[in-house]
């Protein structure tokens, strides 16, 4: 596999994923100084279909993850098997939920999102400013070591910290 189209695929993904969320937020900021509903029926059906959602970022996440570590060779280091740890699991678990219509998957699966994003957080953090981490200790790879930088700021565990969001966002919504 090509590492250069992956990382331009799923950077190009996180960019699109970025705009979208933006476009929301705007939308809210919108709402509460207008008073006026908008984006209505986009909101709804990712609401509806908010575990088919999370299912295909946690699947999408996993695959890339074992893609850049399997095939193209890439040394994950401790924080990106951390982030790892969190986002496997919830492929399981939305994949279950899907099955089983189980819309109560929402409350096992956001503190994993959130630990997963908070780490993610960390590590891009310690990515964008080059810093020295606990992981360097016992890592072969330093975690500030960025294997992709797309568009000027994206990276592995910014792709990661915006799947974590994603999955946080489509779950807050009360069943």
């Amino acid at each position: 596999m090509n590492l250069y189209f992956l990382q331009e695929f799923l950077a190009a993904g996180t960019l699109l994923i970025h705009i979208l969320l933006a476009v929301f937020i705007l939308s809210f900021i919108y709402e509460k100084i207008t008073n006026k509903k908008t984006l209505i029926d986009l909101k709804s059906y990712f609401q509806k279909n908010s575990i088919l959602f999370s299912f295909l970022i946690a699947f999408i996440a996993t695959i890339a993850s074992l893609i850049y570590s399997e095939i193209i060779l890439l040394v994950p280091c401790n924080l990106c098997w951390y982030q790892r740890i969190f986002i496997y699991p919830l492929t399981v678990m939305f994949l279950t939920a899907l099955i089983k219509k189980d819309s109560k998957v929402r409350i096992y699966a956001l503190p994993l999102a959130m630990i997963g994003a908070l780490i993610a957080l960390y590590h891009y953090f310690i990515q964008i400013f080059q810093l020295s981490s606990f992981c360097d200790i016992t890592s072969t790879v330093p975690c500030a070591t960025r294997y992709i930088f797309e568009f000027g700021y994206i990276t592995i565990p910014l792709m990661s910290l915006t799947a974590f969001i994603i999955i946080i966002l489509l779950n807050l919504k009360k069943n």
